[in-house]
């Protein structure tokens, strides 16, 4: 499904963004994320360890929810599969990411020994509030 023009700004500006994922008992997990695009789907970086990743392994339906900055009432919600799950690039990715939220490079929260992980995200569903 093709990301139109509005959602794919809002995806290359600091949105905020917030991942839903599902635990195995089906419950529902949910984290707020930077989000990013290629032009086609949703990126998102992350850890190797972090339950969202073992939440994606297992099941790689997910949504997401990107909203204007400065105005939240303005979303989009994408659900889609995540077709793939990779370590190359991902530290490039994260640095860039802290570019754009945070205008300075990734402070490193976890330290540096954690294997960042990118989720590329496939939408099959588009909904947006304008």
């Amino acid at each position: 499904m093709p990301l139109d023009e509005e959602l794919l700004a809002l995806l290359r500006e600091p949105s905020t963004c917030y991942l839903a994922t599902s635990m195995a008992d089906g419950s529902p997990q949910l984290t707020q994320v930077w989000v990013d695009t290629d032009g086609e789907n949703v990126i998102v970086n992350s850890v190797q360890s972090h339950v969202k990743t073992a939440n994606i392994q297992r099941d790689p339906r997910v949504a997401v929810t990107v909203s204007h900055p400065d105005n939240p009432s303005r979303y989009y919600q994408v659900r889609g599969t995540v077709r793939e799950v990779r370590t190359e690039g991902a530290v490039d990715h994260i640095e860039t990411l802290a570019q754009k939220y945070l205008g300075k490079p990734y402070p490193w929260y976890g330290g540096r020994d954690q294997v960042r992980v990118i989720f590329v995200i496939e939408p099959e569903r588009v909904v947006g509030a304008r």
